[in-house]
């Protein structure tokens, strides 16, 4: 009688109850000749698929404002609750997970200048009726009676909130700071550049190096203040005004400006001189700006009825979200969490965005996961190939926005060649300058 011994090969893989065995895949470039064209027309089928499934817009959040929403502002304690300044002078807070309102208050008389949260989840208002006022949605009785208010000499234009003392600050023809403690028409401190007499537009507090303060006015200036010293540290002037300031909260020398010229410039605050990075292709004012939580992406907020996200170092939007009803877009956010968007338009609706347009948020598989971090691989591998390149940063925008950019550059084509000429043939010594030096017109110190 015949024995026959079964031995398992160390090489192969044989399942419990299966009569097929798995062997390893031999990764030797020699015996896969067509490996690399299998990729990319996987590369090429992924990057179809992503555009195909790109749907950007989640909702409409409540009944929106009856006027424009110029100002959003998220808790930074919380992720599900944010609020909106409108027109009429209307604030309202917002649950996310349910897109409805939780509460409204008519704060102000006319126009909603600027809002903030402070770290123990109260929000403060400023309007053009010369008062900041301070509330208390978490509050259980729901009461919409302002638990302080501050007045002013002049309409207030923009407020901002200290990360960790109990401080704001707020701006009109100079930047006044207040203490939450201590509810009073006496600022602790007032600040201005020296020379200046010009309405400050916009101010931000960093919120990392909590003693710097920066702020943007209508004669074109950035300024940077030390609370610390109670100071202006330097002055640079643009080409043209600025209407929102970002910090970066990765980062905290940087930060970002949204100007009228239709660009996003990026500073380093220890160099004022010239920017990092322009951001171009806006083809009206821009009139807010934002950072990522993650420090590595924008959003921005257009005269030009759009919103555009941005990759820090690249000078091109990475994608545009627009719909036929919107309207000027004067605010936009991101959520905490980095998945949303939220923006503001004059239409008086808050609209909620993914941050990217093609993911998904329901619960997916291990075998779902593992697909898209291989599409999202090849994408990346293959993202310089024409065909990949052409369909990825395909975008289709508005009639009026695609014109006007057509004509924009043209414009700047022509002023491009006719200083190149002045430069060839006209006077010697004349140098090309690039546009982040160029923008800046003048430093102060």
């Amino acid at each position: 009688m015949k024995i026959k011994a079964l031995t398992r090969s160390t090489s192969s893989y044989q399942a419990p109850g299966s009569d097929v065995a798995r062997h390893p895949r031999n990764l030797d470039p020699a015996i896969h000749p067509f490996e690399r064209a299998r990729e990319y027309t996987r590369a090429l089928n992924a990057t179809k698929l992503d555009r195909m499934f790109a749907a950007p817009f989640v909702a409409q959040l409540g009944r929106g404002h009856v006027d424009g929403v110029y100002t959003l502002a998220k808790d930074p304690n919380a992720l599900d609750r944010f609020a909106s300044g409108s027109g009429d002078g209307v604030l309202k807070v917002w649950d996310l997970p349910s897109q409805g309102e939780v509460w409204q208050t008519q704060a102000h008389d006319n126009l909603v200048k600027g809002m903030c949260w402070t770290h123990d989840q109260k929000l403060l208002s400023c309007g053009s009726d010369k008062t900041v006022k301070l509330y208390d949605p978490y509050s259980s009785t729901s009461s919409t009676a302002p638990v302080a208010t501050w007045l002013g000499q002049n309409s207030f234009t923009g407020i901002t909130c200290h990360r960790t003392d109990p401080a704001f600050a707020v701006s009109s023809s100079a930047i006044s700071l207040y203490d939450l403690s201590r509810p009073s028409s006496t600022p602790t401190q007032t600040l201005g550049w020296p020379t200046s007499i010009d309405t400050i537009t916009c101010l931000s507090l960093n919120q990392t190096e909590t003693s710097i303060l920066a702020s943007c006015a209508t004669d074109r200036s950035l300024v940077l203040y030390d609370l610390r010293t109670a100071s202006p540290l330097h002055r640079s002037v643009l080409t043209l005004a600025s209407n929102a300031i970002a910090w970066n909260p990765m980062e905290a020398f940087n930060l970002a400006l949204a100007n009228e010229d239709h660009n996003i410039y990026l500073f380093d605050m220890r160099n004022l001189s010239r920017a990092l990075n322009v951001l171009k292709d806006h083809v009206s004012a821009v009139m807010d700006v934002e950072f990522s939580p993650t420090g590595e992406e924008l959003v921005s907020a257009s005269y030009d009825r759009s919103v555009r996200l941005w990759k820090r170092n690249e000078g091109h939007s990475r994608d545009v979200y627009h719909t036929k009803r919107m309207q000027r877009v004067f605010s936009a956010c991101w959520t905490p969490d980095n998945k949303y968007i939220l923006s503001g338009s004059d239409d008086g609706n808050v609209r909620l965005w993914r941050s990217n347009a093609s993911a998904r948020s329901e619960v997916k598989s291990a075998r779902q996961r593992q697909k898209l971090e291989y599409d999202n691989a090849l994408r990346e591998r293959y993202k310089h190939m024409p065909e990949v390149k052409r369909i990825a940063r395909h975008r289709h925008v508005p009639k009026q926005v695609k014109r006007a950019g057509e004509i924009k550059r043209e414009e700047l084509g022509g002023i491009k060649r006719r200083e190149e000429n002045e430069r060839k043939n006209g006077k010697k010594g004349i140098e090309r300058r690039s546009d982040r030096v160029k923008m800046v017109l003048a430093t102060e110190q």
